[in-house]
């Protein structure tokens, strides 16, 4: 069977098939990049088009993060308060800054919920945050994960919620906020405004259906090589079937 493979012919069809069949492969890895990016745009659509809710009625202080509240639009009433920090080493369009978290006491709970009022590239302009009674509305986030290296004074290296207990008085929510408005909005004698922050999307998965478009490539090309192999088996096994009954009658001929 090997030397029927190597032979010009199968060498030939067997170079053709790799070729379609590696434009099969970069078509599904297409195919699978179409997937991923059409579930980040449904993802984006579905967060864009979700109705804020009150964060009092899905979230308790001290109790665990529901994954389903990540990127959820939320609106929250209270005041801000003594204790903001900076979350050094962060980027934002291409550019290294900070990140502005500011303890928010919440109305009916008294809890503290930690807000991300924007981004910084100098930590001198994360200034004050206004005061009085503020409503709110951003996208919720779970805390995130624990940072060991070392931080300055006035500042925090993640968004850890069990290191904000230990630093921030009173009950502590376990989240934090993408703040996206204030309302009544800060006066012209506030400062400069800070630089937003997009709330992160949740992990969007794929377009199933599309993924499935990629597998058929992938399997075209997988079906391209075992056609190939099949045509050479058959191949070989009529080339040998003569050679098989000619021996045979040279036996039998020479019993007789």
């Amino acid at each position: 069977m090997l030397r029927t493979a190597l032979t010009p012919r199968f060498l030939g069809l067997l170079g053709l098939v790799l070729v379609v069949g590696a434009v099969f492969v970069q078509l599904g890895r297409w195919q699978l990049g179409v997937a991923e990016g059409t579930a980040h745009q449904d993802a984006v659509d579905a967060a864009r088009a979700a109705a804020p809710v009150a964060l009092t009625s899905v979230l308790a202080p001290h109790t665990s993060f529901p994954g389903e509240l990540s990127s959820r639009p939320v609106t929250v009433t209270g005041r801000y308060t003594d204790g903001q920090l900076l979350v050094p080493d962060r980027r934002l369009d291409g550019r290294a800054g900070s990140w502005v978290v500011t303890p928010f006491v919440v109305d009916g709970t008294g809890a503290t919920l930690p807000v991300l009022r924007g981004f910084v590239t100098d930590p001198g302009e994360a200034g004050t945050p206004p005061t009085g009674t503020l409503a709110l509305a951003g996208g919720l986030a779970p805390p995130e994960s624990p940072v060991t290296s070392p931080v300055g004074p006035g500042e925090i290296g993640s968004v850890d919620t069990s290191v904000l207990a230990n630093t921030w008085p009173g009950d502590l929510y376990n989240a934090f906020l993408f703040l996206r408005t204030e309302t009544p909005q800060a006066g012209a004698d506030a400062g400069t405004p800070l630089t937003k922050v997009p709330t992160p999307l949740a992990p969007t998965g794929l377009s199933w259906r599309n993924a499935a478009y990629a597998v058929q490539w992938w399997v075209f090309a997988a079906f391209g090589l075992w056609l190939w192999w099949r045509m050479v088996r058959e191949e070989a096994h009529r080339g040998g079937a003569p050679a098989l009954v000619a021996a045979g009658d040279n036996g039998s001929r020479e019993h007789t």
